[in-house]
C-alpha cells in the first residue's frame, strides 16, 4: 500500500570500510550477514516452536513412535535391523541390574532419530511439492488432473492439525528471475508511456546494462538467495523502510476504518493469545497453497526505533500493558493480572478511569508525540535527550504491546452528510491532528468519543493483509462473541480492586521544547495537505464482475485505467502490490497495470467510432494480460523486486549503471492496492454486511499523483479510498473518485450492451430482462472533464 512512497523515495546511503582496493569485499560481507540474520531468526523460531512442543512435531507423535517400537521389543520383534543393539554397546555399562534401562534409553534414542528422519523426509517431499506453480497458471475455475493430484498429495503431507507455522520449514525460497526475461518485461510495461525517442534512448541503456554489468550482479544474487531466505525482502524492509529519513505519517502508514468500539482491546489481545500459542490457521491462497507466516511475528509488542542513518526494529516477547493517549496525557494500562487476561467490562472500566481522570496536560506533553511524525534523523537525536530524561515513560509507551489514542472527537458515517463524514474519518485515521499518534509503534488502536476506531499501521515491520488479518478477527469476536449488554456495556462485572491507570510523567528538558513545536508544525502541514475521499459505490459488485468469468482485480484495474486517462488525459505508470508469501520471508510485489493492451482499451472507450463489442473485445484482452502478470509476479517472475535487488548490489559495488539509476528515478503517479477480505467464515457478510470493515487506504506516491485502495464488501459493494495532495493542481481525489464511478459503469455497459446483442441474436425478447440492477447508463454518457493544467 504505502510502500510505492517509500519505493520512489528510497536513496541507499552505503559506505565501504575497505577502501577502493577490494570493492566487492562489502558485498560479500552484506550477503554473509544476510544470512546470518536468516540462520538466526530460524533458531529462534525452532526454540519458540520447542518450548510450545509443535517442533518437529507434536511430542505424542513421539510418544506414538517410541511406544511402538517398545510393543514390538516385547514381541521379540527387531524394527531397528540391529541399530538398538549397536546403541546399547555405546551407551555406558551401569552394571546388569540396569541392563534394562540400557535397552529403554536405547529404543529412546532410535525412535528419536526415526521420527527426526521421518519428520525431515515429510518437510522435503512438502517443500518439493509447494515449489509447484501450475496451478497458479490455470484458467480461473479449471483444474487439470495434475493440479488435482498435487493438491492431494499436499493435503497428505501437510497433516490434519495445522497451525500457524506448520508451513515455514516447507516453504520453498524466492527464485531469482532471469535478468534478461526482467529487463524485457521492464521494457514492455514502459513502452505504453514513454515517447518513441525516450523508449529508443532506454531500450539501448537496458542493452548496455546486459551486455557490461547484468552478469556479475545477478551472480551476487544468486549467491544471496542460496545462503539467506530471501534475496530481496531484508533489503526491502531496510533499504525502503528503514533507512528512509521521511516521516512516518502519510508516508508509510496506513489506515482501516471500523464501527465499534467497546471490547476491541479485548479481542486484540485475545488473537495475540491465540498467535502466541500458534492457534491461528496458516493462510490458504485459493484454498489450496499455504502463504509465509513469518511477518505474524511482529504484530504485537514491537516498535519502530529511530536512529540518525537507519531505524531498526525492536521487538519484544511478551508486554503485558498497552499505551494509551487521551486529551494530551499518556498512561500505561495493564491488561492482565495474575490470573490472566481482563475482561472486557474491567477494561472497559479502566478505560473509563482514564475518561475521568481530570487532571492536565504537563507543558508540551501535549503535542510530544509529534515528534514520532517529525523526519527520521532528527526525532532519533531528539530521542536521546528523552530517554535519558524519561526512559520510564518512553520505555512503558515503546515497550506496549499497541497504542491506543481516545479521540475527543467523533467520527465515521454520518446521515447528515455521509460523504464529507467518510472523507474526515479517513483523514482523521491516516493523520489525525499530527500529535496524536505514537506513529513508531506497529499500530495504534484509534478510538473515537462515538465509539468508532480504526487502526493507523506502520508499514515497515508487515504488509496490509497481516494487519487486515487481525483486524477481521478483532471485528467479528467483539461483535458476535463478546457482545454487549442491553445498556451497552461490556459484559461481565466490573474489577474494583484494580489499580488506576498509571499516569506517564516526562521531564521534558528545555532543549526539546523547539524540537516538538516544529514537528507539530511540519505534521499539521503534511496533515493540511493531504486529500481523502471515501465512496461507496453501490450500482454492483463482485457477484456481477464474476458472473462474467472475469477477475474482480483486473476489472477495477482496468477501470482505474480509463478513469485516471479521463482524469489526466494521459497515461502512467502503475503500481499495484501484490504479494509474493508463496516463498519463504516473501513480502510484496508490483503489478504495472498500464499495459499496452491496458491503453489499447481506453483508447478505443473514448473512440466514438469503436463499438462497443470491439471495446469489450479489447477489455478481455487487458484483463487476460493483467492476470497473466499478476500471476507472474504472484511466482517470483516479477519486475520491480529483481530490478531494485540489482540495484542495491551494484550500489554496494561502486558499479554506475544509468540503465538502474533511470529505473529507479520513476515517478508511480498511481498507486493502488486491493484490500482482501482473508476470512468470510467469521461472520455472513450478507446477513451482517455492516460489520465488514469498510477497508482502509494511504497516501499517494508521488507529490502529483494519486493512491487508491479498494475493498470489495460483500457481493455488491465496492468501496473506494483514494487520496492525493491539496497542494497539486494537478489532481483532485473527488474528481478522480467520479472518473471511477463512471468508468466502471461504461465498463459495466459494455457487458449489458453485449448480452442484450446475444439475447436478440438468439431471438429471445430482452424486455424485463433487469436482473443486472443497474442504471441506465451508456458508454460516455457523461461528459468526461479531463484536467487540463498538468
Amino acid at each position: 500500500m504505502a510502500e510505492a512512497h517509500q519505493a520512489v523515495g528510497f536513496r541507499p546511503s552505503l559506505t565501504s570500510d575497505a577502501g577502493e582496493v577490494e570493492l566487492s569485499a562489502p558485498m560479500l560481507q552484506e550477503i554473509y550477514l544476510s544470512g546470518l540474520r536468516s540462520w538466526k531468526r530460524h533458531l529462534s523460531r525452532f526454540w519458540n516452536d520447542f518450548l510450545t512442543g509443535v517442533f518437529p512435531a507434536s511430542p505424542l507423535s513421539w510418544l506414538f513412535l517410541f511406544s511402538a517400537i517398545q510393543l514390538a521389543w516385547f514381541l521379540q520383534l527387531d524394527p531397528s535391523l540391529g541399530l538398538m543393539e549397536k546403541i546399547k554397546e555405546l551407551l555406558p555399562d551401569w552394571g546388569g541390574q540396569h541392563h534394562r534401562l540400557r535397552g529403554v534409553l536405547a529404543a529412546a534414542l532410535f525412535a528419536s532419530c526415526l521420527w527426526g528422519a521421518l519428520i525431515f523426509t515429510l518437510h522435503v517431499a512438502l517443500r518439493l511439492l509447494l515449489s509447484y506453480h501450475g496451478w497458479l497458471l490455470q484458467p480461473h475455475g479449471a483444474m487439470s488432473s495434475r493440479t488435482k493430484t498435487w493438491l492431494a498429495l499436499v493435503r497428505i503431507f501437510s497433516g490434519r492439525h495445522l497451525m500457524l507455522f506448520s508451513y515455514q520449514r516447507s516453504l520453498p525460497r524466492q527464485p531469482v528471475p532471469s535478468v534478461q526475461d526482467t529487463v524485457r518485461k521492464y521494457l514492455e510495461s514502459v513502452r505504453p508511456v514513454l515517447s518513441d525517442e525516450d523508449f529508443d534512448w532506454t531500450a539501448a541503456l537496458a542493452r548496455e546494462f546486459l551486455r557490461l554489468q547484468a552478469s556479475l550482479l545477478q551472480w551476487y544474487l544468486q549467491l544471496k538467495s542460496w545462503w539467506a531466505s530471501n534475496y530481496v525482502s531484508d533489503w526491502w524492509e531496510e533499504f525502503v523502510y528503514l533507512r528512509s529519513r521521511n516521516s512516518l505519517m502519510v508516508n508509510s502508514n496506513y489506515y482501516m476504518m471500523a464501527a465499534r468500539a467497546g471490547n476491541a482491546v479485548h479481542a486484540l489481545l485475545l488473537y495475540r493469545h491465540r498467535l502466541n500459542r500458534q492457534e491461528i490457521l496458516p493462510t490458504l491462497l485459493m484454498g489450496m497453497r499455504p502463504l509465509c507466516s513469518a511477518q505474524y511475528e511482529k504484530i504485537f509488542n514491537t516498535t519502530r526505533i529511530p536512529g540518525v542513518h537507519k531505524d531498526h526494529i525492536r521487538h519484544l516477547r511478551d508486554s503485558r500493558h498497552v499505551a494509551v493517549f487521551h486529551r494530551g496525557r499518556f498512561f500505561r494500562l495493564g491488561t492482565h493480572t495474575q490470573s490472566g487476561l481482563l475482561s472486557p467490562r474491567a477494561l472497559e472500566q479502566q478505560f473509563q478511569r482514564i475518561l475521568d481522570d481530570p487532571s492536565p496536560a504537563c507543558p508540551h506533553e501535549e503535542h510530544l508525540a509529534a515528534l514520532t511524525a517529525a523526519p527520521r534523523d532528527v526525532w532519533a537525536q531528539v530521542r536521546r535527550s528523552l530517554k535519558t530524561q524519561a526512559q520510564e515513560a518512553l520505555e512503558a509507551v515503546e515497550g506496549a504491546a499497541f497504542f491506543v489514542s481516545l479521540d475527543s472527537e467523533p467520527a465515521g458515517l454520518t446521515r447528515e452528510d455521509p460523504a464529507a463524514s467518510l472523507d474526515a474519518y479517513a483523514h482523521a485515521l491516516l493523520a489525525g491532528r499530527g500529535h496524536d499518534r505514537w506513529f513508531d509503534k506497529s499500530f495504534s488502536l484509534i478510538v473515537f468519543s462515538n465509539g468508532k476506531l480504526g487502526l493507523s499501521v506502520e508499514h515497515s515491520w508487515a504488509d496490509c493483509p497481516i494487519s487486515g488479518h487481525m483486524w477481521e478477527f478483532t471485528l467479528a469476536t467483539e461483535c458476535f462473541q463478546l457482545g454487549y449488554t442491553a445498556d451497552g456495556h461490556c459484559k461481565g462485572h466490573p474489577d474494583l480492586s484494580l489499580p488506576q491507570p498509571q499516569r506517564l510523567h516526562w521531564d521534558l528538558p528545555d532543549k526539546i521544547h523547539l524540537s516538538i513545536s516544529l514537528a507539530l508544525r511540519g505534521a499539521k502541514t503534511l496533515s493540511g495537505n493531504i486529500d481523502c475521499h471515501v465512496f461507496p459505490f453501490s450500482h454492483f459488485g463482485k457477484s456481477f464482475i464474476k458472473r462474467w468469468h472475469l477477475s474482480s482485480d483486473s476489472f477495477i484495474q482496468m477501470a482505474l485505467q480509463l478513469a485516471y486517462f479521463r482524469d489526466r488525459g494521459q497515461f502512467c505508470l502503475t503500481y499495484e502490490s501484490t504479494m509474493t508469501r508463496l516463498f519463504l520471508e516473501g513480502r510484496t510485489e508490483t503489478v504495472r497495470s498500464c499495459t499496452r493492451e491496458a491503453c489499447n482499451f481506453v483508447r478505443a472507450m473514448e473512440d466514438k467510432e469503436k463499438t462497443d463489442p470491439q471495446c469489450l473485445a479489447l477489455f478481455r484482452l487487458a484483463v487476460d494480460k493483467h492476470q497473466a502478470l499478476l500471476k507472474a509476479a504472484m511466482s517470483g517472475q516479477g519486475v520491480d523486486r529483481h530490478l531494485f535487488a540489482l540495484y542495491i548490489v551494484s550500489q554496494f559495488l561502486h558499479l554506475q549503471s544509468p540503465f538502474l539509476d533511470q529505473v529507479h528515478s520513476e515517478q508511480w503517479q498511481l498507486a493502488t492496492s486491493q484490500t482482501a477480505v482473508q476470512q468470510i467464515h467469521l461472520f455472513d457478510v450478507h446477513s451482517y454486511p455492516a460489520y465488514v470493515s469498510s477497508g482502509g487506504g494511504f497516501g499517494p506516491a508521488d507529490d502529483h499523483g494519486y493512491g487508491v485502495s479498494y475493498i470489495f464488501m460483500g457481493d455488491d459493494v465496492i468501496t473506494f479510498h483514494i487520496s492525493s495532495k491539496k497542494s497539486s493542481t494537478r489532481t483532485d481525489s473527488h474528481r478522480l473518485g467520479q472518473h471511477i464511478e463512471d468508468a466502471l459503469l461504461d465498463v459495466a455497459a459494455l457487458f449489458q450492451e453485449g448480452q442484450r446483442l446475444k439475447r436478440r441474436g438468439l431471438g429471445e425478447d430482452d424486455s424485463g430482462h433487469s436482473r443486472d440492477s443497474l442504471p441506465c447508463h451508456t458508454r460516455g454518457s457523461r461528459a468526461p472533464t479531463t484536467a487540463t493544467n498538468f
